[in-house]
């Protein structure tokens, strides 16, 4: 059965009844429509109240969910501006990889046997094709593609990867031949090939997630997971059995592919930023500790000392 409608007066009746504290109902009111309740508190409230009784925790305010709204939105922002980082560099390195090894006609990147021979992935490469020829033979919504197209009659891999989704992306580099991934992984110093197509499939997941406003900071992988690396291992991360439980399906393990896939002034920076936007979350506001908030980003509380290690 669907939930009813309800206006934004019985909304805040709803959350009343639950026990949370409105001061100023002109103001919720303003928040809830401007965010939308499903957004904000279907989105937050877990973080503030109890599974068994459905009630807000005593003295939990529709300011206190906002607040981790806001801190999840920088975060949001923060993370989206390092992973875009990161697609523009694999671009660039995936279309030159390509382009030396087949050449610059468009007949190669939409050619099967410019691709892994693998037959499980003959299907995959197919649809890949399809959607590079889309792109290079009838997108029309990029002026820098129609202008190839009339100009060169031609429109180069470099050309047409920035049309392509980082999700594209990620599949394209899953179906190259090793001899390709391997040039391409050279530049990523510490990330075999294999690393290296877990770490873009995983980071889609996540590029997705803030692109689409969804609830970052406590996301939580449920199929694809992180590699294993030195980091855990050095950073003394916990395991349940053989699987660290910290770093494999969770914010934190974004942490660590940014570690590995950015370079060092950019990873610092970032690291910077995120360290600043915890503390200014956990000093202006008193319903979430530190200690809470890390542990729902899957983060260790020594997560800082990432930088004093060796990859």
């Amino acid at each position: 059965m669907s939930k009813p409608y309800l206006t934004i007066d019985q909304q805040i009746n709803v959350l009343k009844e639950k026990n949370l504290i409105i001061k100023d109902e002109k103001i919720a009111k303003e928040i809830l429509t401007n965010i939308g309740y499903f957004s904000l508190i279907g989105g937050y409230k877990q973080s503030f109240i109890n599974p068994m009784t459905r009630k807000y925790d005593k003295e939990t305010s529709i300011d206190d969910i906002l607040a981790l709204y806001r801190f999840d939105e920088q975060l949001r922002q923060l993370t989206f501006c390092y992973l875009n980082k990161i697609e523009q560099r694999i671009q660039n390195i995936i279309a030159d990889s390509f382009c030396s090894t087949y050449g610059v006609q468009q007949k190669y990147y939409l050619d099967s046997n410019s691709y892994s021979k693998k037959k499980s992935l003959s299907m995959p490469i197919s649809k890949l094709i399809k959607t590079l020829d889309n792109i290079a033979n009838r997108n029309n919504d990029h002026e820098y593609l129609i202008h190839q197209r009339k100009t060169y009659h031609n429109v180069p891999l470099w050309v047409t990867i920035h049309a392509m989704t980082f999700g594209q992306l990620s599949n394209m580099f899953s179906l190259l031949t090793s001899n390709v991934q391997s040039r391409i992984s050279k530049l990523y110093p510490y990330v075999s090939e294999k690393e290296l197509s877990q770490y873009l499939a995983t980071l889609t997941l996540f590029r997705n997630t803030c692109a689409h406003k969804e609830r970052l900071f406590s996301f939580h992988l449920r199929k694809r997971y992180f590699p294993d690396t030195k980091l855990h291992h050095k950073m003394n991360i916990p395991k349940k059995g053989n699987q660290y439980i910290l770093g494999k399906n969770d914010y934190f393990g974004l942490v660590i592919a940014l570690r590995y896939l950015l370079p060092k002034d950019d990873f610092l920076a970032f690291k910077s930023n995120l360290k600043r936007t915890i503390d200014k979350y956990c000093k202006k506001n008193s319903r979430l500790t530190k200690e809470e908030l890390l542990l729902q980003m899957g983060m260790p509380f020594n997560w800082e000392n990432i930088t004093r290690y060796k990859l």
